[in-house]
């Protein structure tokens, strides 16, 4: 009764069947490891995010790299801010993806070194993309700011390529060594995403703060794919049982046809 299952259709239909099911149980694992990660970096941004505000100098310094549990803590700074050094940094978009620049202001600490600080975003809306665009300035004078502390950007880490000859005072990454170099000064690593003193008239346009990554959609992919595969064998057994029906009925009708007819 059961000898089709030697038959080409099936043996494919099987053997199909018994590498999907290994395949779906992988691509949940994977889902299941992917809602772990983005569940621990959802806690770590909020444990930053929830920190008490700390001087800037007490988190880092002159060619440190900021680690992923410094990365959103909210830091102070007290200084000015030396707007003749201020670069653009070029494609970046604000929250409606309206592309623009981030504007990266020199801050002078007291000590006398310097601590980026990015002011938010500006429209690209300058008579062209070589000229400077216009700025609003920032309060003048010794000033107290707060900002959400970041590393320096890098092209591995952001895709982004850091381009040569561009236009004078417009920049690509936010890295601290490369403006340390410009600026011919001690620069502290990282920079600082400003959040107050906030500007007059919203421009620049600060940036927000970073979002939830959606962990649960990566825990429901998991179970989806688990589902899938406890279903592909259940698939076959109906599969299988309804060949065996049909071959049973087709056998049956088969033999009333060739049965002799009544004398």
């Amino acid at each position: 009764m059961y000898r089709f299952l030697l038959s080409r259709q099936w043996v494919i239909l099987t053997l199909v069947a018994l590498l999907l099911i290994p395949t779906m149980i992988r691509l949940g694992i994977w889902q299941m490891h992917r809602y772990e990660e983005r569940s621990a970096r959802n806690q770590l941004v909020a444990d930053a995010l929830g920190a008490k505000a700390v001087p800037v100098e007490k988190l880092t310094s002159p060619g440190h790299t900021i680690t992923s549990k410094q990365r959103y803590r909210t830091v102070t700074a007290e200084g000015r801010f030396d707007t003749d050094r201020e670069v653009v940094v070029r494609r970046r978009v604000n929250a409606d993806e309206e592309v623009g620049f981030h504007v990266l202001t020199p801050f002078v600490l007291t000590d006398g070194k310097v601590l980026l600080v990015n002011r938010g975003w500006i429209p690209a809306d300058g008579p062209s993309q070589t000229a400077f665009p216009k700025i609003p300035a920032p309060p003048g004078g010794q000033v107290t700011v707060s900002g959400r502390l970041m590393p320096d950007e890098t092209t591995e880490a952001s895709g982004i390529k850091n381009l040569e000859g561009l236009p004078d005072r417009q920049v690509m990454l936010i890295n601290s060594e490369q403006e340390a170099r410009r600026l011919h000064a001690q620069v502290l690593g990282g920079y600082a995403v400003l959040t107050a003193p906030e500007p007059k008239g919203d421009t620049p346009e600060l940036i927000g703060k970073p979002g939830d990554e959606n962990a649960p959609l990566n825990y429901a992919y998991a179970v989806q794919w688990w589902l899938f595969a406890a279903g592909v064998p259940v698939g076959w057994w109906i599969l299988l049982r309804r060949e065996v029906r049909d071959r049973a009925n087709a056998a049956a009708a088969e033999e009333t046809q060739t049965a002799p007819a009544p004398v």
